[in-house]
């Protein structure tokens, strides 16, 4: 829902201000009821930002301005966007994925990653050497003799955890540093399924297409994990050098920069950068936080904060599969339920095959879409990648999609 003093309309800067704490709406008003203490923390008055300085200082993630950005609702809307990068591209592909099977999807992406090779274009894959099961690696080779650099990331060897752990999670195609896609969706029938075929409908899920300098970012980032997969080679040593320099874009602020706003956040082993996101987003939800997360098992902190912003009035809803890929795992994510409940977070389960997503929308403002399950192996162990938004629209139609999925779901009650 847009939010007009994000939008900079002068009828919210000139609406009378209200101080109370107690008279956070539920519904969009004129202007939203802040405390003048926090008014300028959270970025709703003057010049000061709050999300871009913050998505930097927290996750060490540069935010840029004036990025097209399209929601992308399960697979065949996201594989035909994806597919579309891939024909139209000029000179490089990226691609960096944890599912790949060799099944009627992955083989139309390896024609089409095969025909721009062909064409002159520079293609590299970074596929996870775990992720990609039970596709063979011949099928990758078979990829690699048209020209495509193909890489299987960490292959079980004699090193820390017998490279077993860390996994490659992430989900991203950039075609040359211009536009790109990341979300949850992998390279597999599972997602592209269009008809009921053996009582199975195909796994709901979310991306999102970016057009702009995020685009950029998010070639850097494959940069990054690229020159990881060969080792801690001078290449990997100069791009991640950067991380310590400073600021470059923190000032930016949706009052006054072209929309959208985007962070590409790089979820690292140990670094808890999309557990921090998250907390964040707690703690400056005034209205709503919606979240859909298809492996979910927060940590303490993130419990703590999601139930101290239900139990300070915000309306915090969760979405969680009913059926998982593997049987066994409901019975240990519904661990957490109960604690959520008592607090006031409302839990829905969706009624179809897998849940896929990992999204939040927080006040129909801001929105993360990407590969990060809230969970300890999501957040602490894996390599991950998830765009954070600002835009009102954007979050608009996000909380509309999410409120579509719970017409399709089934509430979960103490009872």
């Amino acid at each position: 829902m847009t939010d007009p003093v994000a939008a900079g309309s002068s009828p919210a800067r000139d609406a009378p201000q209200v101080d109370s704490p107690d008279a956070v709406p539920l519904v969009p008003l004129e202007r939203p009821m802040v405390p003048a203490s926090v008014r300028t923390t959270l970025g709703t008055d003057g010049p000061r930002p709050s999300f871009s300085r913050a998505v930097w200082r927290i996750a060490a993630a540069e935010v840029s301005a004036g990025n097209t950005v399209r929601l992308l609702r399960d697979g065949p809307q996201t594989f035909e966007s994806m597919l579309d990068l891939i024909s139209a591209a000029r000179e490089t592909i990226e691609f960096e994925g944890y599912i790949f099977h060799d099944d009627e999807v992955g083989q139309q992406f390896a024609g089409a990653f095969r025909a721009a090779a062909e064409r002159g274009v520079k293609v590299r894959m970074l596929v996870d050497w775990v992720g990609r099961w039970p596709t063979p690696k011949r099928f990758f080779r078979d990829i690699r003799k048209s020209g495509v650099d193909v890489r299987l990331f960490n292959p079980p060897g004699w090193r820390a955890w017998f490279g077993l752990l860390p996994r490659d999670h992430r989900k991203l195609l950039v075609a040359d540093g211009r536009a790109g896609v990341t979300g949850g969706v992998g390279i597999g029938k599972e997602w592209g399924l269009t008809t009921r075929r053996r009582k199975r409908w195909p796994w709901r899920d979310t991306a999102v297409s970016i057009e702009g300098p995020a685009a950029e970012d998010m070639k850097v980032s494959f940069e990054r994990m690229w020159a990881r997969a060969l080792g801690r080679t001078p290449e990997w040593r100069r791009l991640h050098s950067g991380r310590h320099g400073r600021a470059i874009d923190s000032h930016l602020n949706a009052r006054y920069h072209p929309l959208s706003l985007v962070g590409i956040i790089e979820g690292e082993p140990g670094r808890l950068r999309v557990s921090r996101v998250v907390q964040l987003q707690a703690v400056a939800a005034q209205r709503s936080m919606w979240i859909a997360s298809a492996y979910f098992l927060p940590s303490w902190p993130e419990l703590e904060a999601l139930a101290g912003a239900a139990r300070d009035g915000v309306d915090v809803r969760v979405l969680v599969p009913s059926k998982y890929d593997h049987p066994w795992q409901r019975r240990f994510f519904v661990k957490v339920y109960a604690r959520l409940l008592r607090s006031g977070v409302r839990l829905w389960e969706w009624r179809g095959d897998m849940m896929h997503a990992k999204t939040t929308v927080v006040d129909g403002r801001w929105l993360r879409v990407g590969s990060t399950d809230l969970n300890p192996l999501a957040i602490a162990i894996n390599y991950e990648l998830d765009a954070i938004i600002e835009d009102p629209a954007l979050g608009a139609e996000a909380e509309s999609m999410f409120l579509e999925d719970l017409e399709r779901s089934t509430e979960i009650t103490r009872a």
